[in-house]
């Protein structure tokens, strides 16, 4: 990711209205967003059609493609994927669709962003009062990390590490074997 510039909040939406790629907002700063490596892009759309044969008529799953507001941080991001059951909160800015309340973010590393994901980004999320789970899938090798709130105590996150490709995971509502996320992926 590049930094180009200092600007408002106001100014990033409106360039991010006309740009022709995408950027994210870091309190003050755009940040351009690189393109995505084979395996991360096979992680995804695994995902996204495993979740979507779960979830269809029941949730709405965006792709990375979803500007997502965390304002905490006063930063605008893209997640991979994004899940929302329930009532959307959106709001309209400069002509984008931002969402408010994901329920479930997934966000899939690779080796150029995996650092920023795992630390600044993961903390960000974890602000969202809607957020119920974050998952940050590694796109090289078989490693999920997964962070699902508590029942018993909204400020409290329960971490899970799954490193067995020859096991499930359970998003939300949805079993998944974690082969199929990695699907036609080359692992280290």
């Amino acid at each position: 990711m590049e930094t180009l510039t200092k600007v408002s909040e106001e100014e990033y939406l409106l360039l991010e209205s006309q740009a022709t790629f995408k950027s994210e907002y870091h309190a003050g700063e755009v940040v351009a967003m690189a393109g995505a490596q084979r395996n991360h892009n096979l992680v995804i759309a695994n995902l996204m059609f495993l979740l979507g044969l779960c979830l269809r008529r029941k949730c709405r799953i965006f792709p990375s493609d979803m500007l997502l507001k965390l304002p905490e941080c006063e930063k605008y991001v893209y997640p991979d994927v994004m899940i929302i059951c329930g009532e959307e909160k959106l709001e309209i800015r400069k002509g984008i669709d931002v969402l408010l309340n994901p329920a479930i973010v997934i966000e899939v590393l690779s080796e150029s962003t995996a650092h920023y994901d795992r630390d600044e980004k993961l903390r960000c999320y974890l602000t969202l009062e809607s957020l119920k789970e974050c998952w940050l899938i590694d796109s090289e090798k078989a490693e999920i990390i997964s962070y699902k709130r508590s029942l018993n105590n909204n400020d409290e996150w329960i971490m899970y590490i799954n490193k067995n490709i020859n096991e499930k995971i359970k998003i939300g509502e949805c079993e998944i074997d974690i082969q199929e996320i990695y699907l036609d992926t080359r692992l280290k």
